[in-house]
């Protein structure tokens, strides 16, 4: 289903295309009903574009004679940002977007020059951008609705589904989205937790956005609010780690979503909680730099026995 905004688009797409189309026509090809599409058809005048209407048993709608759009002019590397933009959109979960994508990618090379569209395809057929592969597929009317309530600074209201099941109704104030290890999170303060919190889109019901606003704070960072929370989930296990590297290269190795980096006297503690030594073990055991584990002892253990079966593998090969 089409949002407001991308079928205002699509009825001019149409007016543009057809030198006449009636009422009944256009809102069968919309999708809306009548009522509906003169909103949209007063959102174009609005926007200085003239439609004119014909009243009677043959009349309709159509474009003031001689009316174009401006043509769009891009440079050559305006339009290989987009393609690439358009190339990164396709791995991003959001299922709905992919036709209008596909669409939006003919209408740039319909208007490109010849070199251009060479290049622009080369692009498309040979560049693959190593993101994250969506692990669950977002709602697109959810995503927008969210940009939208973050831009406008308007309160939202969800019911959301954790991890353990357990549903929950939340008042949240949007403060940003961001696409993180294949799902879709929104970061803002939570009213029943009363704290800063971040939701997956894939697990929140319907929201509805209210009528109350709020103040946003001016420095907040929505992913690095998210990769804190991300590091600092209560799972079982706590994890002490010291690492003889500094900060950037224990970022690089490890990643700043595994816990809490701290640099200190040339090195850098992790903290960290976990509910599997083995996996934590693993991702210690491929670091090119030392460490020292100060707790838990289990995870010592651990280590031993990754090792053995490392020492064994390497015996047998």
């Amino acid at each position: 289903m089409l949002n407001p905004t991308a079928r205002v688009l699509a009825l001019l797409e149409l007016l543009q295309t057809h030198r006449h189309m009636s009422g009944r026509e256009l809102a069968d090809r919309l999708g809306v009903d009548r009522r509906t599409l003169r909103r949209h058809i007063r959102t174009l005048e609005e926007l200085g574009i003239p439609v004119t209407t014909e009243r009677g048993r043959h009349g309709g709608y159509r474009l003031l004679p001689g009316f174009k759009l401006p043509p769009l002019m891009f440079t050559t590397e305006e339009a290989q940002a987009l393609a690439l933009g358009l190339l990164a959109a396709r791995n991003l979960g959001v299922t709905e977007t992919k036709p209008a994508i596909a669409s939006a990618r003919a209408k740039l090379e319909r208007v490109m020059p010849a070199e251009l569209q060479r290049r622009v395809r080369a692009l498309d057929e040979n560049a693959r951008l190593a993101l994250p592969p969506p692990r669950a597929s977002s709602n697109e009317a959810l995503l927008g609705l969210l940009a939208t309530a973050t831009r406008e600074r308007r309160r939202v209201r969800f019911h959301y589904h954790d991890e353990h099941g357990r549903i929950t109704r939340r008042d949240l104030n949007p403060y940003g989205l961001v696409y993180h290890g294949g799902h879709w999170y929104v970061s803002g303060w939570c009213h029943l937790r009363r704290a800063l919190r971040s939701f997956r889109l894939d697990r929140m019901g319907e929201a509805i956005p209210l009528a109350a606003g709020f103040d946003r704070p001016a420095d907040f960072d929505a992913a690095a609010h998210l990769r804190h929370s991300l590091a600092t989930l209560p799972r079982a296990i706590p994890v002490e780690v010291w690492l003889d590297t500094d900060l950037e290269g224990a970022v690089a190795e490890l990643g700043a979503h595994i816990g809490l980096l701290t640099p200190t006297d040339g090195s850098v503690v992790l903290h960290a909680r976990t509910d599997s030594l083995a996996w934590f073990s693993r991702q210690l055991i491929r670091m090119p730099f030392d460490f020292k584990v100060v707790e838990p002892a289990a995870l010592r253990q651990e280590l031993k026995r990754q090792a053995a079966r490392i020492q064994r593998l390497a015996e047998t090969n």
